[in-house]
């Protein structure tokens, strides 16, 4: 059975981000003293005496206002609040009783779900202030002293949390889950895929560069496996990275990307290829990950019979760096495609993973090496005695040679290649490590 579902709701501002931090114990909600830092729902275990639920931030209801981010923002507060099993409202003790507080308890009286009220920044030890009597106002009940900064009342607040929640005996689950860092520049259509892929709005999708800003995580079981897609920030090149919460953003999804086991790099076909898509590539390549290109928007394309195969030669040529990517055009709309990039992230992952056998490596050398012979240099020719796999993810290999200086660029990358034709490893780098024989002397 799911774990139980607790959501942070209030006003902009609060705290809520801060205490969803608390909770966790993790840094994972970005906190600034700006309204509407926080924008989609993000998810996150907790556990509390060895209970374990999901914890869920949103982004500050401002319930009287219709237009703009603002209204998507209490739209996402909405779904968090429809499936919930709990909820904690959080208000500020040095604020009082707000109009917006009185608005968003009717809110939560009528969704019918149990509340713990929280008023927080009470940051002082000791009997509680006399102000926090006027929250009783609000009709939820007692309201719990708690400063979301230091800790304080957090434990009791989590006490009377678990007193709501329905839970059940754990089960075993299957951990097996490929994490998947969905990147690209702005307005690509990454949050638009994971709400197509989910079949709801989970992530908030707006004609507005840097929508999103956590990088946040969503489990999928499909056909092809089980999941956790990340959905990130936009990267924008540094000079136009502006305010601190960008930086923030930008930080997180760098992070998610070094998490992930495949990159799905998110170009769009309206725009074509640009040198940011090049320098995220690039960054899912120098991590080692697997990666695959996922042309979105691919349904506004205006095409021939040659459309396809004119973009592919294009994209491979901009993206030469990285020759082993797989190409895919989709529509995070329509839904285009989208069954084959799961099917491709599974088997990406798996050549991510592969390890091939010393001894298949070598009969593979053997043969390279009769093809072409190793280069020389001042009557001293190369010789590589073995090569062997040391680690996965990305596949390293290291080639014992007599002298590392004869094994020049070019013959590496001519051994590479072979060892892709005859192995495959599609959708991954790979790593080459060059060492002279036994203590380094030379033969």
């Amino acid at each position: 059975m799911a774990k139980p579902i607790v959501a942070i709701i209030g006003r902009p501002n609060v705290g809520k981000s801060t205490l969803f931090n608390k909770l966790t114990g993790q840094r994972i909600a970005i906190v600034e003293d700006t309204p509407g830092v926080t924008r989609d729902r993000i998810l996150y275990d907790c556990e509390w005496t060895g209970r374990q639920f999901l914890l869920v931030d949103t982004g500050g209801i401002e319930p009287n206002i219709d237009d703009g981010l603002l209204a998507h923002m209490r739209q996402q507060a909405q779904i968090a609040i429809d499936s919930a099993d709990c909820i904690i409202m959080v208000t500020e003790l040095t604020a009082g009783v707000t109009p917006q507080d009185q608005d968003i308890a009717g809110l939560l009286m009528r969704s019918g779900k149990p509340v713990v009220l929280a008023v927080n920044k009470c940051d002082t030890v000791g009997e509680p202030p006399m102000e926090l009597y006027d929250f009783y106002s609000l009709g939820l009940g007692e309201p719990m002293p708690i400063s979301s900064v230091h800790g304080h009342g957090t434990g009791d607040l989590l006490d009377a949390v678990c007193e709501h929640l329905p839970f059940t005996a754990p089960e075993d689950e299957d951990e097996d889950r490929i994490p998947v860092a969905v990147i690209g520049r702005p307005n690509v259509g990454k949050s638009s895929l994971i709400n197509h892929i989910l079949g709801e709005n989970r992530l908030i999708v707006a004609n507005e560069a840097g929508t999103t800003r956590d990088a946040i995580d969503t489990q999928v079981e499909n056909k092809y496996g089980k999941f956790i897609l990340t959905d990130t920030a936009g990267l924008r090149k540094k000079g136009r990275v502006e305010d601190g919460v960008e930086r923030y953003s930008v930080l997180r999804s760098l992070s998610a990307v070094e998490r992930s086991r495949v990159a799905v790099i998110m170009i769009d076909a309206t725009v074509g290829f640009t040198e940011q898509d090049s320098k995220i590539a690039g960054y899912a390549h120098e991590q080692g990950k697997g990666c695959i290109i996922a042309v979105n928007k691919w349904d506004l394309v205006e095409k021939d019979s040659y459309t396809m195969d004119r973009m592919r030669k294009d994209l491979a040529a901009d993206f030469s760096f990285m020759s082993y990517v797989p190409i895919l055009f989709i529509s995070a709309v329509t839904g285009q495609r989208i069954d084959k990039l799961f099917e491709t992230i599974r088997f990406v992952d798996q050549q991510n993973g592969t390890r091939i056998p010393t001894g298949a490596l070598n009969e593979m050398l053997a043969r390279a090496t009769s093809r072409v012979q190793p280069p020389s240099d001042k009557g001293k020719r190369l010789k590589i005695f073995y090569i062997t796999q040391s680690s996965t993810r990305p596949p390293t290999f290291v080639c014992f040679s007599n002298q590392k200086a004869l094994f020049h660029f070019s013959y590496q990358r001519y051994i590479e290649n072979q060892i892709r034709e005859t192995f495959g490893l599609t959708g991954t780098p790979i790593r080459m490590v060059v060492r002279e024989h036994g203590d380094g002397s030379t033969r």
